[in-house]
């Protein structure tokens, strides 16, 4: 059909003369057209050069307007029913005696057919990524999940506490911070397994609807865009992450020897319970330039919950951006104290801090209790049996000449939790880090 078409063209609007598209047609009396410049060439002459019909006199060559408009409206219309292979674009009939003269050329619909057998073998690539991906989601989704290895160890610490308190500091330290570095990367890695799903399914369905689309200017046009698979993530090794064998195992160990220990020097009794001397009672606020935002501040700023949506608070340089922190307005120095409530169902962080943390970022560097900035205690409720679901109420105790920092648990009677030793170089912000579902509260001592 398109051959036919061409042919029909050339017969029509080409120059016998020059075999080019018509330029200034004019049409001598027999009928047939020619290029102003080729006909005017003939002055020896008169006769028409087709059909040899002469001519006494020379007739007057005028420009058929007519068939010019014709040629030109044929020019800018250009029914793109041919494929130019050579530059891999849709033409019209008339550029094939133009500017894609002497390329290899071929019908619009027989090269469609072409890239339609291309495009199935792509989508049933496509189609096979998905289900890869899909694969590995689910298998990350199922790996994701650190919180039984992190109740285990608090939950033997728990009975250990007052026996190995240093030792077990430095191991839920270790477990967290490894949590958070695994847990960040397998976020990273479940958002951008997301996202290729997501671009991959688009993708397929952009290949279905061009699969079926009558319009052959566009199939041909949007193919090179949609036949490139994208690029994919690396193959997930699910194996590697979350392995908390060696934590375990070492703290079984470590239970069995302090059992006995605890036994043959306290018997099964109960610890007696730990007074303090007088400290400063300390009245704390929470600084709302601090809060990250999806912390909401109540009760005159003492009571802050998760809230998990943006609060929309104002842009300030001390704004927590990726902890869910806040700090305290006041300082504390010399020796103070000051009590907290806290419920919930993910926990808290209770923690003092140098006014110098930095604020912007993911990494140790903002994180209550993973720089040399801050100190920290985690509170959940598997951290100690006599939580259940009730508020818990903890004392905080600061000696900041002696560098001492204590938690206690506070009830009818107040019981250590732990203490540390240390040096403090800067007066001493309390801060929270708060998680999905917990609220935080400044109580009067």
């Amino acid at each position: 059909m398109a051959e036919a078409s061409i042919s029909v063209a050339q017969d029509q609007f080409s120059c016998p003369i020059c075999l080019d598209l018509l330029k200034d047609p004019v049409t001598i009396p027999c009928g047939h057209s020619y290029c102003m410049n080729c006909i005017d060439d003939q002055k020896r002459v008169y006769s028409c050069p087709q059909c040899r019909q002469t001519f006494s006199p020379r007739p007057t060559l005028n420009k058929n307007v007519m068939l010019a408009e014709t040629v030109e409206k044929l020019k800018k219309t250009k029914i793109q029913t041919v494929y130019c292979c050579t530059d891999q674009t849709c033409i019209c009939f008339l550029c094939t005696m133009d500017e894609h003269k002497n390329h290899h050329t071929v019908s619009a619909e027989a090269e469609r057919t072409e890239k339609q057998k291309q495009l199935w073998d792509i989508q049933r690539k496509f189609q096979q990524r998905i289900q890869e991906k899909e694969k590995e989601l689910q298998k990350l989704k199922q790996a994701s999940s650190a919180q039984a290895a992190v109740k285990n160890s608090e939950r033997i610490f728990t009975e250990l506490i007052r026996s190995i308190e240093r030792r077990r500091s430095e191991v839920i330290q270790m477990i967290r911070d490894r949590e958070k570095a695994e847990v960040s990367r397998a976020e990273g890695l479940l958002e951008q397994l997301k996202q290729e799903i997501y671009d991959l399914r688009r993708r397929d369905a952009e290949l279905k609807q061009l699969l079926h689309t009558e319009n052959l200017i566009h199939f041909l046009q949007s193919f090179q865009s949609l036949s490139v698979l994208p690029a994919s993530t690396e193959n997930i090794n699910i194996s590697s992450f979350f392995s908390y064998d060696d934590v375990r195992k070492s703290i079984s160990m470590l239970e069995d020897l302090c059992k006995e220990a605890i036994e043959s020097i306290f018997g099964k009794g109960k610890f007696p319970g730990v007074n303090l001397s007088p400290p400063d009672s300390h009245q704390l606020t929470l600084d709302p330039n601090t809060a990250h935002k999806y912390l909401r501040l109540s009760e005159g700023n003492r009571v802050a919950t998760f809230i998990g949506a943006d609060q929309r608070y104002p842009v300030h340089a001390d704004r927590f951006h990726d902890f869910f922190q806040v700090l305290c307005r006041e300082s504390v120095c010399g020796r103070c104290y000051w009590e907290i409530e806290w419920n919930g169902m993910s926990g808290v962080y209770i923690s003092v801090s140098y006014k110098s943390i930095r604020r912007k970022g993911s990494g140790f560097e903002c994180g209550f209790g993973l720089n040399d900035q801050s100190w920290r205690l985690f509170c959940s409720k598997s951290c100690y049996s006599f939580c259940h679901n009730t508020p818990v109420k903890l004392g905080v105790y600061v000696d900041h000449s002696a560098g001492t920092l204590s938690f206690y648990k506070v009830s009818d009677t107040m019981t250590l939790i732990h203490r540390i030793q240390t040096t403090f170089t800067q007066p001493l912000y309390p801060g929270f880090r708060i998680y999905l579902g917990s609220t935080v509260k400044l109580s009067s001592p």
